[in-house]
């Protein structure tokens, strides 16, 4: 099977490209060529930036393939561009969209592929919506070939919180200094963190997967923890207790608001503020056996030892450091 991978070396991508060359598939990473994850010698490179459709059209001239899969359209025009491009040279076509596009506030916990999708809180739920509505527009009308998967905050080579970026080491800096971490909330709300090897293992099973077009899925773990119960796994890994502070969605928003990190307030909000479950039933259907098998508890400690492995990568933020200043500030004088 013929697979082009757009992007392919990034937290989740990476995974899914090393899984899908343990499976035999002639693999093809279309990306600028800046950065090569390891386990992926096998893989074909096809240089160019995606967002010059001229150069993209050059670079695979004369090639088409069975399954094109897009990690980075993020927006409509996103989209447009590849449905250009790829008409009529793909057999099936996966967008990578989010699980934050389902309803907020849900009317009901349990998250399945026919929860509805709305979102008034975040802009880039609100973008991979309308790149949803475009695609199954572009199925239905001239029988394009798409597949939606939707993943929701999964973790290898980025540190899974919810108050902060996650690309830093600013939280486990701040947990092996015994400063404050803040928590959104009382920390007892309920989520999923999902390892990229986990998704890998069911994505790949979409490859090519005929029943697979004009659906969409989620893929996630089972494993339901609170936020208090994330944290503090993160800390075990980190060798060390939590001090745990806990403020409100709206005062994190507010403070984050006020030093420029608007876009705190959609991440809370608009995704990880409310209770969600994800219930995992059509994935394990389409692609049977799948289950996921790596616990939080040993997968951040994997996580942990990737940013430990290079000092560069153990970088603090100062603007997640000068938000959880300032939030347990404000927290102290409550």
């Amino acid at each position: 099977m013929k697979v082009l991978f757009i992007g392919g070396t990034g937290n989740i991508s990476a995974a899914c490209s090393r899984h899908a060359l343990q499976n035999d598939v002639q693999l093809y990473l279309l990306n600028r060529g800046k950065v090569r994850a390891p386990g992926l010698e096998e893989a074909v490179s096809v240089k160019a930036d995606i967002h010059k459709p001229g150069e993209v059209e050059k670079a695979i001239a004369g090639m088409t393939f069975d399954v094109v899969v897009n990690f980075i359209a993020f927006t409509p025009e996103d989209v447009q561009r590849d449905l250009d491009l790829f008409r009529g040279k793909t057999g099936q076509y996966i967008f990578i969209s989010s699980a934050s596009a389902y309803q907020k506030p849900q009317s009901h916990y349990l998250v399945t592929e026919s929860t509805p999708l709305a979102n008034p809180y975040w802009d880039y739920s609100r973008d991979k919506i309308a790149c949803e509505e475009l695609l199954m527009k572009a199925y239905r009308e001239d029988g394009f070939p798409v597949t939606i998967v939707r993943p929701s905050h999964t973790y290898d080579t980025v540190i899974p919180v919810a108050v902060g970026s996650w690309e830093d080491y600013t939280i486990v800096d701040r947990m092996k200094k015994g400063l404050p971490v803040i928590v959104h909330g009382d920390g007892s709300s309920l989520w999923t963190v999902t390892h990229s090897d986990d998704f890998a293992k069911a994505f790949t099973g979409l490859l090519g997967h005929q029943q697979a077009i004009g659906q969409g899925f989620h893929i996630t773990s089972d494993e339901v923890l609170n936020w208090n119960q994330i944290y503090e796994a993160v800390a075990e890994a980190a060798g060390v207790e939590p001090h745990l502070l806990h403020a409100s969605s709206d005062l994190i928003s507010d403070v984050a608001d006020s030093i420029g990190m608007s876009w705190m307030r959609g991440n809370l909000l608009g995704d990880k503020a409310p209770s969600v479950v994800f219930d995992n039933t059509k994935i394990k259907r389409f692609v049977p056996g799948f289950v996921a098998t790596i616990p939080f508890r040993q997968g951040i400690r994997r996580t942990l030892q990737l940013f430990e492995a290079k000092k560069e990568r153990m970088w603090i933020s100062k603007d997640n450091a000068r938000l959880m200043e300032l939030l347990a500030e404000k927290v102290m004088q409550q």
